[in-house]
């Protein structure tokens, strides 16, 4: 995939620097050894009770870590490493692309969503978020959280990998913001909160994931069609991903077999099938996963 071309956007978030915690404040108060030895030695010397100090000491800690991760807020625009350039290269393009045919296609303006970085773990308007949930959008604050160690787990564990199989997956989170300006998020979640059962509930889930596939596609698609970034292999990329992140083979391999009923995001001929329909259409409306 050519990428290095493309601008940046200046919608990115990078929180990696907060380290494993994300500012959430977790073990922000604790105090080093020596701290706690120096508190005993004046807490014996004075005749107070040590564990007083040392408690009072790791509350001014908290108090002063919190504020100083309020204080400092989190890098914004294009990081200048080399994952976040292809990052900010990507979500640009989705940008540009979604604020053209959005419009001409559904007629609805387009507002770009902002992309976090973070490591480890971080605070987002939908609760805390970790490495282990992978990538996901989160409508409150129409955030998309990406840890991109996530790209190495693709290579590593599940067989994906390369650079339009990472825009993929960054574009498949767009394409949930998409939803989301279309109405379709809302309404989904709330019939699942109505649901009858928890197979119903993720029948729900999984048209949403396939639509979000679609809408990947469709990105990609016109994408190509305006700037000719497609190059040999990145099709076969991406639909190897999409087979890798199936619920079935996901299920599979951690436990030996498939339970339909439990999938969450579609199984990997199901994903296949709908990112291939958003490429060949390039149109918001062949992805209507609630139609089938």
């Amino acid at each position: 995939m050519e990428w290095e071309s493309f601008r940046r956007s200046d919608n990115v978030e990078d929180r990696r620097a907060e380290g494993p915690t994300g500012g959430g404040g977790f073990g922000g108060g604790q105090l080093g050894l020596g701290a706690i030895i120096v508190l005993g030695l004046l807490g014996w010397a004075l005749g107070i009770d040590p564990r007083l100090l040392i408690g009072g000491a790791e509350m001014v800690n908290s108090a002063r870590h919190q504020y100083t991760q309020s204080a400092s807020p989190p890098k914004t625009g294009a990081p200048d490493d080399q994952m976040g350039q292809f990052v900010a290269a990507v979500l640009a393009q989705t940008e540009d692309v979604w604020s053209d045919i959005l419009p001409q296609q559904q007629g609805i303006a387009y507002t770009r969503p902002k992309l976090v970085l973070y490591s480890g773990s971080t605070r987002s308007g939908c609760g805390g978020a970790q490495a282990a949930m992978g990538p996901f959008y989160c409508p409150n604050d129409q955030k998309v959280y990406l840890d991109t160690s996530f790209f190495r787990d693709m290579q590593k564990r599940l067989g994906g990998g390369g650079d339009f199989a990472y825009a993929y997956v960054i574009a498949h989170e767009i394409g949930h913001h998409v939803q989301n300006l279309l109405g379709i998020l809302p309404k989904v979640q709330a019939a699942q909160q109505r649901a009858g059962s928890k197979a119903q509930a993720n029948a729900l889930s999984v048209r949403l994931e396939l639509m979000a596939d679609c809408l990947a596609g469709v990105w990609a698609a016109n994408a190509n069609r305006k700037w000719q970034t497609l190059q040999p292999g990145d099709i076969q990329e991406a639909i190897k991903t999409a087979q890798a992140i199936g619920d079935d083979r996901l299920q599979e391999s951690s436990r030996g077999y498939a339970v339909p009923d439990s999938f969450t995001h579609g199984s990997s001929t199901q994903r296949t099938q709908w990112l291939n329909t958003g490429l060949r259409a390039g149109q918001v409306s062949a992805c209507n996963t609630f139609a089938q």
